[in-house]
Formats: structure tokens, C-alpha cells, sequence
């Protein structure tokens, strides 16, 4: 996810610009400002990793505002002055785009961000509300994730070392999509798999790692509907 900050002293082009970020997946506003000075008094203050920032600004241009969190923040230039090109780039920010600005255009600076900004990758954990309140998890200590007995709209996640954590109210699909594809597979309508907690399997069934009762290890029905993607993840 980006997280962004606008600043542009025009409160309709804050507006536009936001209405745009919002039809854009994985793109958050955070905040919007249209004064450079309570900017940057509250940026460093601010869970964001990327300013959206127009040039032209009374009191202070946002090449100066740039100047100051540069280090800091991934910056996106927006102006209708194309002499300012060359000056931003100097600058190092991820993209200059012109204004009026157009949807497809704004995307392909959310392209490059996406490639410079810290985020952390969803192939090394997820960040979801539990029973334990809102909770990062790797997902390298994930080993197995069935459907809540208590209530189907949760899931709990098994860790390696035993330990339960119930995702509330979230579908296997959002979860597949959180997931790393190459380390997790479906395998029946309510039980996902860690790759590497799979001891053995067949067509019709999966023998786990993972400890179940009198000693026994856990075994998984390979749903109808998921064996051919089942066969595919494994290379058969």
C-alpha cells in the first residue's frame, strides 16, 4: 500500500487529485495540506511514504518543501509550468507529473513509487485485526489456516510452534491475495496450506507436519475443484 500526503494550496485541485488516488488500487490519502509551513510542521509526524507536492506555491514552492523531506519521503511533483522540469529532477523525486492531471498518467508514477518505496512485501507478512487486536504476522511462521468453528467469517491461522490467531471477518480470497502464491495453496473450501508443512500428499489427500491429536499428523481432503491447481503448484 501507498500512503500518501497531498500539498497543493489549491483546495479544488487537493479535491480532483484525491478523487483520482481513490480509483487507484493500493493507493491511500493520508492527508492533504494546501499550506507548506503546517506541512512540514506535521510530516514527520505522519504514517505516509510518499508526497504528492505542487510546485507553485505562495510563501514557499514545493521544490523548496521538497528540498526539506527529501531524505525522508519519496516526493511526486505536480505543476502546470513545465519549466520546472529539470529543477525537480535534480531533486531526484519519483516522477514530474503536468497538470491538468490525467488518471493513466498519474498511475505511471504510482508505477515507479511502488518500486522506490518502503513497503514491506506481502511475501513476508500480513497485517490484519485479530483476537489479539491488530497484528503483524510473518508468513513464514505461518504452517496451516482453516475456517473459524466459532464463526465462518474468521479464520485462524496456525502457527509453526502451535499457536492460534484468529483473523476476523476476512475471506479466503482477501487472504489468498495477502498470501505469497508460491508458498500457500487452497485446498479445500475452508483449509489453506503452508508448501512447506506438507509432509506428503496424494490426489485426494495432504499429510502435514503439523501436530494433530494422539500424536497423529493433521491430513487435509483435497477439495475437487482445487486439485488441478494443487497438481500445477506441485509441478504435475
Amino acid at each position: 500500500m501507498i500512503k500518501c500526503v497531498i500539498l497543493d494550496d489549491e483546495l479544488l485541485a487537493i479535491s480532483y487529485l484525491k478523487l483520482l488516488c481513490e480509483q487507484i488500487e493500493n493507493v491511500e490519502v493520508v492527508k492533504a495540506f494546501n499550506d507548506p509551513k503546517i506541512f512540514l510542521s506535521e510530516i514527520d509526524n505522519i504514517d505516509c511514504n510518499l508526497c504528492i507536492l505542487d510546485i507553485e506555491m505562495p510563501g514557499m514552492t514545493g521544490l523548496q518543501v521538497a528540498e526539506i523531506i527529501s531524505g525522508s519521503k519519496k516526493i511526486i511533483f505536480t505543476t502546470a509550468y513545465k519549466e520546472y522540469a529539470a529543477e525537480a529532477f535534480d531533486l531526484n523525486v519519483v516522477d514530474y507529473v503536468r497538470k491538468p492531471i490525467k488518471k493513466e498518467r498519474l498511475i505511471q508514477a504510482f508505477e515507479k513509487a511502488k518500486e522506490l518505496v518502503d513497503i514491506p512485501h506481502k511475501k513476508d507478512l500480513i497485517e490484519w485485526n485479530t483476537n489479539i487486536g491488530r497484528t503483524v504476522i510473518f508468513t513464514e511462521q505461518i504452517g496451516y489456516i482453516k475456517t473459524s468453528e466459532i464463526d465462518s467469517r474468521d479464520k485462524d491461522i496456525i502457527l509453526n510452534d502451535g499457536t492460534t490467531i484468529v483473523l476476523k471477518n476476512l475471506s479466503f480470497k482477501t487472504l489468498l491475495e495477502m498470501l505469497p502464491s508460491k508458498d500457500f495453496a487452497q485446498v479445500n473450501k475452508k483449509e489453506i496450506i503452508a508448501l512447506a508443512s506438507i509432509k506428503v500428499f496424494s490426489t485426494n489427500e495432504i499429510i502435514t507436519t503439523i501436530q494433530a491429536e494422539n500424536d497423529h499428523f493433521l491430513k487435509l481432503q483435497i477439495g475437487e475443484a482445487y486439485k488441478n491447481s494443487l497438481m500445477e503448484l506441485f509441478g504435475k
